[in-house]
């Protein structure tokens, strides 16, 4: 008797641990936080067709959506500042004139055309300005002093101005200081006279350590990655007024690039540091609360991505990346 009751016993502790077991397995299957998420990107391996075009640092890169052409800006010595490719991935045409050391470049559509505007943060005669070309590269108009760094207004001076949004209405936005004596976001009108200006050097509300890349919502936000001290601050896109920053997700390291995705429900930022795509969600109207991080995309050591663009028809993530000296396309699942 004795011995079927510890046999019993060994039956019932056995069993226990089986459902403990089991339980431990539907707990990690439907309690994980982990659970069901999904990839939101997929690199696209097959572009561009031929990277062998890409001879020198790829600091950025923007999305023609309209024509479906990618604009790609690179820096070195006797390599082609600027390569056009299809969003397909064949190489199509360079440019070179009149651009020094680009850091950010944006493609501009409107009713009667496109043009492309490109940062340009070198020291030399074409330094220290905003230009904005045809699809072809023939120079169409020149915001700063070329050569000359300043702070001024009238004229118009800038210190290594790092990336420009222009809305459809031709209104500007400018980030104002990649590591010069400026720190600072302005807003200009369409015929580049000042709207508003904010920033000063620091930490504070509406202060800059470092403004490198800048965007525009659908709910008339401005939204600017303050790369230095690591946040991302918001601003009204009419008056300027500061709404509020996110810093919670960026202790590891500072946002580089800010683009939203072709719906407005997410912001891709770039991590250059970290070699990381972060995905943010994106708040409707009204408080712009804390960051969410929903998902990211961890690319490869070394990879070093510096800006990048946003597809707003098909959803392609472009990545200029000056580490790896490529551009990459992720495309959304």
């Amino acid at each position: 008797l004795s011995t079927a009751v510890s046999f019993d016993s060994t039956l019932m502790e056995f069993d226990y641990c089986i459902f403990i077991l089991y339980f431990q397995v539907l707990k990690a299957e439907y309690f994980s936080p982990w659970r069901g998420e999904q990839q939101m990107y997929k690199l696209d391996i097959g572009w561009p067709k031929t990277p062998e075009h890409f001879t020198g640092q790829t600091f950025c890169v923007a999305v023609d959506s309209l024509h479906g052409l990618v604009y790609v800006g690179q820096r070195g010595d006797n390599v082609p500042k600027v390569l056009v490719f299809s969003e397909e991935g064949y190489f199509l045409y360079t440019w070179n004139d009149t651009v020094e050391m680009p850091h950010g470049i944006f493609v501009w559509n409107t009713a009667t055309g496109s043009s492309v505007w490109i940062t340009d943060v070198g020291t030399g005669k074409y330094g220290h300005t905003v230009k904005q070309y045809s699809p072809l590269g023939k120079l169409m108009q020149v915001l700063g002093t070329p050569g000359n760094a300043g702070s001024s207004l009238i004229p118009l001076q800038f210190d290594q101005p790092a990336e420009i949004f222009v809305e459809e209405t031709g209104e500007v936005y400018v980030v104002d200081g990649d590591g010069g004596m400026n720190n600072r976001l302005l807003k200009l009108s369409d015929d580049y006279k000042e709207i508003w200006l904010t920033g000063t050097n620091g930490s504070g509300i509406g202060q800059f350590k470092i403004p490198h890349s800048v965007t525009v919502d659908a709910f008339g936000r401005v939204w600017v990655a303050d790369r230095g001290n690591k946040r991302i601050q918001v601003f009204d896109k009419v008056t300027g007024e500061w709404l509020g920053s996110w810093s919670g997700c960026f202790s590891e390291d500072g946002p580089y690039s800010v683009r939203f995705t072709a719906d407005y429900k997410y912001l891709i930022v770039a991590q250059l540091n970290i070699n990381r795509l972060a995905i943010l969600a994106a708040p409707p109207v009204g408080s712009i609360g804390d960051c969410v991080l929903v998902h990211s995309v961890q690319l490869a050591d070394e990879t070093k991505p510096h800006l990048v663009d946003v597809d707003m028809r098909s959803g392609a993530v472009y990545v200029a990346e000056i580490g790896a000296q490529q551009v990459q396309k992720y495309v959304p699942l």
